[in-house]
């Protein structure tokens, strides 16, 4: 009989874990939308309010749109197959939200003498199940293809079953030679491995230990998640919208989910296994709760300095908008400068009575927490831009280039990365 205690806290990772993915997924669509604007020089997405007030810079429009894809008519053209043409855009939904069960998002959070691993699932198989489960994504687009009864739609799922089984195989080289210098396939030691010093300055990530697996398991990364310069499978030049052309409603939104869910989980792998995952730089887990006072006292200095600053530019923006917009769009930089100047408030209020450079031992082990889950969230997010940037900067391969470029020259450059990777750790490790 499984102890209760432990399955509430499987149950709490799980849910902080979809929501980490689901709240960022709103975020990641609007910064795309407002990324591609700011890259073309056009003003994006700024039209959808609350009440007439609130915009916050477009980040209604996710919110407008998720309201438009549940209430807009599904259409099912006739001749599909139905089972495997609903089934299709669940099993890229399941897989999505699925690989990021094994990936660590701190260390451990310390309840008295208990501690609790920051991650849903510890598995041996680690980074194995991560190249096993997202695999499985081949068979969403595909059977959305074929079960459309559109040849636009078989072609775009072709396209897509080639690509990864492409780029599976060079990220499957590059993550081997990585397993390799770390001596471990669970994540979770990858991550704590990044936490050492090369030659007493530099962090022992990935990237610096393995530059060229990095640059290889990045680009297998775009070719796995379908996006430029790789979107090939969804080319709307040639093939209208791809695998997903004949789907609409709810099920176009699980499928233009699902991207975003792979860009995030993406970005979380690459951080985890590159950058060092929760890791703060140059600061352990016993450093991080050793000095836990000094960095949170700098923390609440530089929350309410940047709070000041928020309160400042959006008050003198709503000053110069009285009188020019004629609404009530006039009240937002009002409103959000007065949320503002309430958070710098609280967080110099703190700073002052306080004394959070006299935090106890439990607080500090708290900290140090928040601190990992925040590095962690910061690293996802940055890598999540690298999506957006690319996408937005690169043109689309031709199909042929792409190919040739998955077996012709990365092929050959990750065997050869693991040769010499398998070289110098049997040299160096007898």
């Amino acid at each position: 009989m499984p102890d209760i205690t432990e399955l509430l806290w499987a149950l709490g990772k799980i849910g902080f874990m979809l929501a980490v993915i689901l709240g960022t997924l709103p975020v990641m669509i609007w910064a795309e939308r407002k990324g591609a604007a700011y890259i073309q020089d056009r003003s994006g997405p700024n039209r959808a309010s609350i009440g007439g007030v609130f915009r916050l810079g477009g980040l209604i429009h996710p919110l407008a749109d998720v309201f438009k894809l549940v209430f807009k008519e599904e259409i099912v053209p006739a001749g599909v197959n139905v089972f495997f043409y609903h089934l299709a855009p669940i099993i890229m939904m399941t897989v999505a939200l699925s690989t990021f069960a094994v990936i660590p998002f701190g260390d451990v959070l310390l309840l008295g003498t208990r501690e609790i691993p920051l991650l849903v699932a510890n598995l041996n198989v680690g980074i194995l199940y991560i190249l096993a489960i997202s695999s499985l994504t081949v068979y969403g687009t595909v059977l959305a293809g074929w079960s459309s009864n559109n040849k636009f739609a078989f072609l775009g799922g072709l396209r897509a079953s080639a690509q990864m089984i492409s780029y599976e195989i060079n990220m499957g080289l590059a993550v081997l030679a990585l397993i390799l210098v770390y001596g471990s396939v669970r994540l979770n030691d990858m991550v704590v491995a990044q936490g050492d010093l090369l030659w007493g300055f530099i962090p022992a990530w990935g990237v610096v230990l393995q530059p060229v697996g990095f640059v290889l398991f990045l680009v297998a990364l775009f070719a796995e998640t379908n996006r430029n310069p790789f979107d090939l499978p969804e080319g709307e030049s040639e093939l209208v919208a791809g695998y997903h052309l004949e789907y609409s409603s709810l099920k176009f939104a699980l499928f233009f989910m699902a991207e975003y869910c792979n860009m995030i989980v993406g970005a979380a792998v690459v951080s985890t296994l590159y950058f060092g995952g929760w890791q703060v730089p140059w600061l352990t887990t016993e450093g991080l709760r050793e000095n836990a006072g000094t960095l949170l006292t700098v923390s609440l200095s530089v929350g309410t300095l940047l709070n000041l600053l928020f309160a400042t530019g959006l008050w003198r923006k709503f000053q110069g908008e009285r009188g020019t917009l004629g609404d009530r769009r006039e009240l937002e930089s009002g409103i959000l400068a007065v949320v503002f100047l309430g958070l710098a408030l609280a967080t110099g209020g703190y700073l002052l009575v306080g004394k959070p450079w006299d935090i106890g031992p439990a607080a500090s082990a708290h900290f140090a927490t928040v601190m990992q889950i925040g590095q962690f969230i910061t690293k996802t997010l940055l890598f999540s831009w690298v999506f957006i940037w690319v996408r937005w900067t690169l043109p689309r391969f031709r199909y042929d280039q792409l190919m040739r470029l998955g077996w012709q020259y990365m092929l050959p450059l990750a065997l050869l990365n693991f040769v010499v990777t398998a070289a110098f750790v049997l040299f160096t490790h007898g």
